[in-house]
């Protein structure tokens, strides 16, 4: 028997080995931190320039994955992270915001979290665990999808795709607040509020209440950072002004070597390409890389901060003696944004009248508003290609660590696993059964399997070489089989058709094998359509662009402010040349 089974197997046994009676102080707390839009290379401990040493420290003590994948948009990783299930089982097939109007209401794409499913949460709490979430949530803000529905017994909750970091402001003109949610009742936000901070501190304020009660808990801390906008506190953006003064393409290529160097992928690897059409650095002038490095600092600040607070909620646990007996998951819900909101038209506008500023000098504090763009998402995904929004390597292989009680140091996981396994995992952790009905009705099964027995030493394989894994998303595809995968990436990035790769030879995507390998090819896509068959994943009208349908059915809504808004400004103008002409005329009378 290998040392690495023993030790598995002594960490089973430090876990379960109870008995009936003392099971309930021997399970241990659960924690689930999700990062947002952060890509494969940003945490330090997978070759980022960035100071993130909570998170590296985690990473030590337990298994850090290298082949991990979500979708490539954050509310379907939601859906599939908190239910075990595909996100189109779940009813969120898509952003609930870019949902093709022709998709709207079909069981897949109801945009909020479908009635026959459980998450995790809720049979944690039918177990006997205390359950807190605060962040994001993005799975429904109707009564019957908040996180008190879904089985968290106190929650502070934003459902939407984002929000302002400093205020209760929304970042996208398509909402009219920031709709943040405390126990599934409208809530305000602090006058000292920052998001990190915020969550951490809200966390600590959950699980201090129920700390007398001797039960486990299960944490869920689900983190703004780095979404757009991207903001951070000055004191930790200053250490990296300068930093990214070279550009995108000297940070990609260190990015690489270092993901190398640590044995997160193979040495003889090719680095992704970027998507053709990206700017050149070269080009650009200077006030135009001034305010892309400052954007990338900001970025990297807001990591840091983010790690930062982890640490102070690390701390707390330590403090009040819990943390020997938690077990922490840390992720990305997808690879990083490349989003320009400025290229959208009438966005500029947007800003002006909402107060925002986009200065150079202040960038990421109060009233700025940050973005790094798809050359630097390029960067934070390496040395994958695409990023978030597609199903490339960049916008859908992320960080993925898992550490604490009964888990072994495992070091570097290269086996393909997915975010369906996390809750099924979880349950596994925590003693509870999957179940078929919860409070009387039928629930759609987990799709995916508990990562234990990797994480154990028990198996070398986590899914057979005949077994397929598929992910939709606004029509991007991908699915993985043994070593292959099927993709396809949409416009405008993207060019709609099909694709085949080794992805543990060539995690790159650099080599497309379909013209090689016809049968194989073949093989995969009758895989793919048995998947979306079963899921009811359905196939995106011809013309379909994501960010664009945001942009058109806020136009249809809200066209006519646009078209007020110039006529005040034209009237504004008017008035004023009229003012300076009365003024002129009486000058030359005088």
């Amino acid at each position: 028997m290998t040392i690495r089974r023993l030790a598995g197997l002594a960490a089973l046994f430090a876990i379960f080995a109870s008995s009936a009676g003392a099971q309930e102080a021997t399970r241990p707390n659960i924690v689930v931190i999700v990062a947002d839009d952060v890509g494969f290379s940003d945490f330090g401990v997978y070759g980022s320039e960035i100071s993130t040493p909570n998170i590296d420290a985690l990473a030590a003590r337990g298994a850090q994955f290298s082949n991990f994948h979500t979708a490539p948009v954050c509310a379907p990783t939601r859906a599939m992270l908190m239910t075990g299930t595909d996100s189109h089982l779940a009813g969120i097939g898509n952003l609930p915001e870019s949902a093709p109007p022709a998709l709207r209401g079909q069981p897949g794409y109801l945009g909020r979290l479908a009635d026959d499913v459980v998450t995790v949460a809720s049979l944690l709490r039918e177990s006997g665990y205390h359950t807190a979430m605060a962040g994001k949530w993005h799975l429904g803000h109707d009564a019957a999808s908040l996180p008190p529905a879904r089985g968290f017994n106190r929650s502070f909750a934003l459902d939407a795709s984002g929000a302002d970091n400093w205020e209760k402001r929304s970042y996208l003109p398509i909402y009219d607040d920031a709709p943040w949610f405390e126990d599934g009742e409208p809530a305000d936000l602090p006058e000292d509020f920052y998001s990190s901070k915020f969550i951490v501190d809200k966390t600590i304020e959950y699980l201090d209440e129920d700390a007398l009660s001797g039960r486990p808990f299960f944490a869920y801390l689900a983190f703004q950072a780095v979404h757009i906008p991207v903001q951070a506190p000055r004191e930790f953006v200053e250490k990296y002004e300068g930093v990214y003064a070279e550009g995108w393409d000297p940070l990609r290529q260190a990015r690489f070597e270092k993901v190398i160097e640590r044995g997160l992928l193979p040495a003889d690897m090719e680095l992704g390409p970027m998507p053709e059409g990206l700017r050149d650095w070269n080009a650009l002038s200077e006030e135009e890389r001034a305010l892309l490095a400052k954007s990338m600092a900001v970025n990297a600040g807001m990591l840091e901060a983010m790690d930062f607070h982890i640490g102070r909620f690390i701390a707390h646990l330590k403090e009040t003696g819990a943390y020997e007996n938690t077990i922490f998951f840390v992720m990305s819900d997808n690879g990083p944004e490349p989003n320009l909101p400025t290229d959208t038209p009438g966005f500029k506008q947007w800003l002006w009248w909402e107060g925002y500023s986009r200065d150079v000098e202040t960038l990421g504090e109060k009233g700025t508003y940050a973005f790094i763009g798809p050359e630097f998402a390029s960067a934070a995904a390496s040395p994958g290609s695409f990023f978030k929004l597609y199903a490339g390597e960049g916008g859908i292989r992320v960080p993925f660590i898992v550490a604490g009680a009964g888990i072994p140091p495992e070091g570097i996981v290269p086996e393909f696993s997915f975010v369906t396994d996390i809750a099924p995992t979880i349950l596994d952790l925590a003693s509870v059964p999957q179940v078929e009905a919860f409070e009387g009705k039928p629930v759609k099964p987990m799709m995916g399997r508990s990562l234990m027995p990797l994480l154990t030493g028990d198996t070398d394989t986590h899914y057979a070489d005949t077994e397929p894994v598929g992910m939709e998303a606004a029509g991007n595809v991908a699915l993985f089989r043994g070593d292959f995968k099927l993709v396809r990436n949409m416009p405008p990035l993207g060019d709609g058709t099909w694709a085949l790769y080794n992805i543990k030879l060539d995690p790159g995507e650099t080599r497309d094998l379909s013209a090689d390998r016809p049968g194989l090819f073949m093989e995969l896509r009758a895989d793919y359509e048995d998947y979306a068959v079963s899921v009811g994943a359905l196939e995106v009208p011809e013309g379909y662009r994501q960010m664009q349908q945001i942009a058109d059915d806020w136009m249809d809504e809200n066209g006519w402010k646009l078209i007020l808004g110039a006529l005040v400004l034209l009237a504004l103008a008017a008035g004023l040349c009229w003012l300076v002409f009365l003024g002129i005329r009486r000058l030359i009378r005088s």
